[in-house]
């Protein structure tokens, strides 16, 4: 008679086909906020500065590189298709501008931040972690000698966190939601280049938590690049017809320049926002 053969049995929580089910979705869920909270506490991080923006818009060394390649190929009679390609090459290089103010608001406002202290960390600048303005907000804080955070999310087509993201500040998430909660749980200023569906996504969100009070309404908002969103939105029509009044109104600030944005956040934060989040103080 042969005998039974034992096999080993492991905790539920080690069992992909369980932690990957349905009826595991709340420990998922739960892991999404506990992980960031222990990691980003061990680094002190007080409060952040985020930034929004599209993922598409790329630096202007690598934007100007594209044009002169495909002007290259194209010749003296370049096909339609060839200038549709150098049509979108030439506005990718305007807007690459934005790509490089982020980069330098990033830097500046990181360099402020550092000389507060590390203990806890004031101000951190946190992105989508992604590539375009994500990756610009991250490079700009690196480039300062500062840590950042990266928020990225697991989609189907493979969106890889961009390589300025501080190692240990680095988050992957499945849940969407998760993910806002984050954006919004430290935030004290939300910087919001242009961008496109989820941009204007990201900043509906925070504007609704502001305006019925889940965020405290002292945060700052500010648009950067007047040209890109009044040719997008109109917000003084939503003012105009009522459907938000002065005070609502009155969360958005502009700006068009990294002096002008570096001025008004700085002046703002210095001015009201003094204690970090108290989730964070031990």
């Amino acid at each position: 008679m042969s005998r039974r053969r034992k096999v080993p049995l492991k905790p539920a929580y080690r069992v992909p086909e369980f932690i990957e089910s349905i009826a595991a979705r709340p420990v998922r869920i739960l892991s999404e906020y506990l992980d960031p909270l222990t990691r980003m506490r061990r680094e002190h991080i007080g409060d952040t500065i985020v930034i929004f923006g599209s993922a598409r818009i790329l630096p202007r060394a690598r934007a100007l590189a594209r044009v002169e390649r495909l002007k290259g190929s194209a010749g003296k009679k370049p096909t339609p298709r060839q200038q549709d390609a150098l049509r979108q090459a030439r506005a990718n290089l305007e807007m690459s501008r934005y790509y490089e103010d982020a980069r330098e608001l990033s830097r500046r406002l990181t360099l402020w931040s550092m000389a507060l202290g590390d203990r806890p960390r004031r101000f951190v600048i946190c992105s989508g972690g992604g590539p375009g303005i994500m990756e610009a907000a991250n490079r700009g804080a690196m480039e300062a000698g500062g840590k950042s955070i990266g928020l990225s999310i697991e989609l189907e087509h493979e969106q890889w966190p961009n390589r300025y993201i501080s190692r240990e500040l680095c988050f992957q998430f499945h849940y969407f939601f998760m993910r806002k909660l984050w954006f919004a749980q430290l935030a004290k200023a939300l910087i919001v280049f242009p961008g496109g569906f989820g941009t204007m996504d990201e900043l509906w969100e925070m504007l609704t938590l502001m305006q019925t009070g889940k965020l405290h309404r002292r945060n700052l908002v500010l648009i950067y690049g007047r040209r890109y969103w009044d040719r997008l939105l109109n917000f003084r029509e939503m003012l105009r017809t009522g459907t938000v009044n002065r005070q609502e109104f009155n969360l958005l600030q502009f700006a068009d320049t990294v002096d002008e944005a570096f001025d008004r956040i700085r002046v703002r934060l210095e001015e009201f926002l003094a204690k970090p989040d108290e989730l964070f103080l031990e």
